[in-house]
């Protein structure tokens, strides 16, 4: 389980197509191994990854074919930046939301530009998942856990506030680029229960 407050930004050192796998390897920014074990868990933009081994600078994770078509992940190039998380701990602080590193879907950047001080980003959203967007509801960003505003149709904006572009790799991103999405988990759940019911009757 992670928050969606993204610790640091890592540099991807190699993408590398193995036998069974794909292979990425991580140069992470992080001064403690806390969290780092092998077989623990890291959001890398949002994508829920297991270290192979015990990682210091350097981390190496196993990726799957489903995992590169369903998240832009595949788009990985040497030298990209990834936003990281740790798992959170039984005793961690709750800043974000709840984010289950589990990606829906991924959304296109339609329009970024200044507005003001701050940052706008508007992203397209599949139609399928278009329900899910709700006006101040909360959705993860390639992990960072952003407020939703200016919801229309399969798209949603959000604002983004000088702390956030300088913790994460959001500022180097461009229209027409793919974002990683997970959608309110609790809203995934009132949905089902709901389609549950009516379905009963």
């Amino acid at each position: 389980m992670f928050t969606g407050i993204v610790e640091n930004v890592g540099r991807v050192v190699s993408l590398i197509e193995k036998t069974e796998s794909w292979a990425l390897e991580l140069d992470l920014p992080f001064k403690d191994k806390d969290g780092m074990e092998a077989g623990s868990s890291l959001a890398v933009n949002g994508c829920c990854l297991t270290f192979k081994e015990d990682a210091n600078q350097l981390a190496r994770f196993d990726l799957l074919e489903e995992t590169l078509e369903k998240t832009n992940l595949g788009d990985l190039k040497q030298g990209h930046f990834v936003n990281l998380e740790r798992s959170l701990p039984a005793n961690g602080r709750l800043g974000g939301h709840f984010v289950t590193g589990h990606i829906d879907a991924c959304g296109q950047i339609e329009v970024f530009e200044e507005r003001g001080k701050n940052l706008y980003l508007q992203v397209k959203v599949p139609k399928s998942f278009q329900q899910y967007l709700v006006d101040k509801g909360c959705i993860a960003v390639d992990g960072c856990s952003l407020t939703v505003c200016d919801v229309s149709g399969c798209s949603f904006a959000v604002w983004l506030i000088p702390h956030t572009l300088g913790k994460t790799n959001l500022m180097s991103r461009q229209v027409g680029d793919s974002l990683n999405l997970e959608f309110d988990l609790l809203a995934k759940y009132v949905e089902k229960l709901a389609l549950s019911t009516l379905d009963s009757k």
